[in-house]
């Protein structure tokens, strides 16, 4: 059974809304990460009193998901559009949940910065929405600048992608980088037991990390 399937049958008697999924026991990791982001994703897209066609497309590419199963993902994510739960408790959940595994919020945040860029403007409710998940999720003001700076992509500056300064020694940032590639590789998500979804989300995240590192090691001829 895949993870929308699962999702669906947990959701399917009707009475079972995402508020009383907030209420209830945790089911496993990987389906409540799923119905977080997706929770997170909708109220993302709302953020600036617009749910956007490019939005939602976006949002089906941060999960890849099939065609055969997007009538599931479509139900969950009207559900959250309509639920009158805020967006801050599905964050509390989500941030209870993985306390022990800031790699996997961290991941959530990127898909969030994703569906936010999709209509190549980000609102200024859109920010403050993130920021304000991000604190609700316990990150630093310096985590969240560098998950944001992997995402302005025509501002990219590689050193705030890796969240490290210039005047760092070559040194520091060979060891910063291979910290930042240790926490978000996707085989520790894998480890995790998370789904295929986050994994994915992981591998482009990584890739923005490199190519920031290649992009200093070329200039610093590391």
């Amino acid at each position: 059974m895949s993870i929308w399937e699962r999702i669906a049958a947990l959701l399917s008697d009707g009475a079972q809304t995402l508020s009383n999924w907030l209420r209830t026991g945790e089911p496993e990791e990987e389906v409540a990460f799923t119905i977080g982001v997706i929770a997170l994703g909708a109220k993302m897209a709302k953020a600036d009193g617009v749910v956007s066609q490019a939005e939602v497309a976006a949002f089906k590419q941060v999960f890849t998901v099939r065609d055969e199963e997007l009538a599931n993902v479509a139900r969950v994510f009207n559900l959250a559009k309509q639920d009158v739960a805020g967006y801050d408790a599905y964050a509390r959940r989500l941030a209870r949940l993985f306390r022990d595994k800031p790699e996997v919020l961290e991941t959530v945040l990127d898909g969030l910065f994703h569906i936010s860029k999709a209509d190549n403007v980000v609102h200024p409710a859109e920010l403050d929405y993130l920021h304000s998940v991000a604190e609700i999720f316990g990150m630093t003001e310096e985590c969240f600048a560098r998950v944001k700076a992997r995402h302005f992509v025509g501002d990219l500056n590689p050193y705030m992608v890796l969240g490290i300064g210039p005047d760092a020694s070559n040194e520091e940032i060979k060891n910063w980088y291979r910290k930042l590639v240790r926490e978000i590789h996707p085989d520790k998500l894998v480890a995790n037991g998370m789904p295929e979804e986050a994994v994915d989300l992981a591998g482009k995240t990584l890739a923005t990390i490199n190519a920031a590192y290649d992009e200093i090691a070329r200039e610093r001829k590391l």
